[in-house]
């Protein structure tokens, strides 16, 4: 139960948001490894031996443990899974493990990453107490102001973000994708348009989280002028879908950047021209495309799809030739960043989580609102991003530095001398 908030916004036991967070993570935690545990058990209902019974039924709980956090400790006491189905093909007994709570984990996610959960619930602050009421049990030291200071600061951190300097971060490489995530924007038809860039030391990073129309030229052209304005400079190489609004906004606003196409928006857009029959078919011909050891067999295994499908199915087969020179020139860049170059998969593996926490909302108050509340959890995944492979090389490949079939051949400086 939550204490009395103190004037200034600690309690008893310690800070307010560190109580939230710390029973609210508690509360999520039993609550999602119950839900867990229900539905693998609904799923396999069906499973019965001779005499009808059950192979796999719930069976109490495990010993409690203690979870850390950012915020404090947190016992956890998950529910057990009695599985008593065998793998035909290794013989050994079945077993369920959770992938919310494996048996090794020991730490639960941040408090910055817990939070946002918890924002969910307060875009207004009308709603924000009665929920953490249903949610936690308790109120007690929720005022209107109280709530309004927490949540107002999620906006002016995104502001803030919005408006910060890019002239000292070098994006070498940039991934653009229109997302939809569940919440209320300002226009029936918004996205989340996003920008994620490489910097010269090979780290990832948010560059770009803004409102407007995916397939719209203008939402990206105002999105990327502003990020000229504010000191980016022209990325080596832009990857992207298929969205023809913003490679035209490219063109316009950054001329010097190479554009790549998403293979994994291709591969969607060429299998939604075919028949079901001839998906497996074109989706492993499409994979021996971009896969190939260089831009040769590439352009060969280009060839070889149009001979099998061009008589059938023309339009599936111009959406990649089309395209062949976008689709392809990531071959001109270093091997080991082929396959972060390939894809879009850096925002859709991000989003793919903030749709997952986005989906519980009902409507998310204000369109600035709902945008905080996406940037936030966007900067809490951000923590976790790794750098790309042979990050020694992005430096190189800004100077100018020529790569053939993916490795080095010369240096600009060299040609230079």
């Amino acid at each position: 139960m939550l204490s009395v908030v103190n004037a200034d916004g600690s309690t008893e036991s310690g800070s307010l948001i560190d109580e939230i967070v710390r029973e609210g993570a508690r509360r999520m935690l039993a609550a999602a490894l119950e839900a867990e545990v229900n539905q693998y058990i609904a799923e396999l209902a069906a499973e019965t031996d001779g005499a009808g019974r059950r192979l796999v039924v719930r069976n109490g709980h495990h010993r409690p443990r203690t979870v850390t956090t950012a915020a404090g400790p947190v016992e956890v006491t998950a529910p057990r899974v009695n599985d008593k189905r065998v793998d035909a093909a290794t013989g050994e007994r079945m077993r369920f493990s959770s992938k919310i709570l494996p048996p090794w984990c020991r730490k639960s996610p941040k408090v910055s990453e817990v939070l946002p959960l918890l924002y969910l619930h307060g875009l207004s602050s009308g709603d924000f107490v009665p929920a953490l009421e249903q949610f936690l049990g308790s109120s007690a030291g929720l005022s209107p102001a109280t709530v309004t200071r927490l949540t107002k600061q999620w906006q002016d951190d995104h502001a803030a973000f919005q408006q910060r300097d890019l002239a000292e971060s070098d994006y070498v490489y940039v991934w653009a994708d229109g997302v939809h995530p569940k919440v209320r924007l300002g226009q029936a038809h918004s996205c989340v348009l996003v920008l994620m860039g490489v910097r010269l030391d090979g780290t990832k990073e948010l560059i770009a989280l803004a409102e407007g129309l995916r397939e719209s030229t203008e939402s990206w052209a105002d999105l990327l002028r502003d990020c000229r304005r504010r000191g980016m400079r022209d990325p080596e190489l832009v990857v992207g879908d298929g969205a023809m609004g913003l490679w035209k906004a490219l063109a316009e606003v950054f001329p010097a950047a190479r554009h790549q196409r998403c293979w994994v928006h291709k591969a969607r857009n060429v299998t939604n021209a075919l028949p079901k029959s001839a998906q497996p078919g074109a989706t492993k011909a499409m994979q021996e495309i971009y896969n190939a050891e260089d831009r040769a067999h590439a352009e060969k295994a280009i060839e070889a799809f149009a001979k099998t499908y061009s008589a059938k199915f023309p339009k599936a087969v111009a959406k990649i030739t089309d395209d062949r020179d976008e689709l392809l020139a990531f071959y001109d860049f270093p091997a080991e960043h082929w396959i972060h170059l390939r894809t879009t998969n850096p925002i859709e593996s991000t989003f793919s989580t903030v749709k997952l926490r986005t989906k519980v909302t009902r409507g998310a108050g204000s369109p600035a609102a709902a945008l905080a509340m996406v940037f936030k959890l966007v900067e809490s995944a951000q923590t976790r991003w790794r750098a790309v492979r042979g990050a020694h090389l992005v430096a190189l490949v800004r100077t100018g530095a020529t790569f053939e079939n993916g490795v080095l051949v010369e240096r600009a400086e060299t040609v230079a001398a």
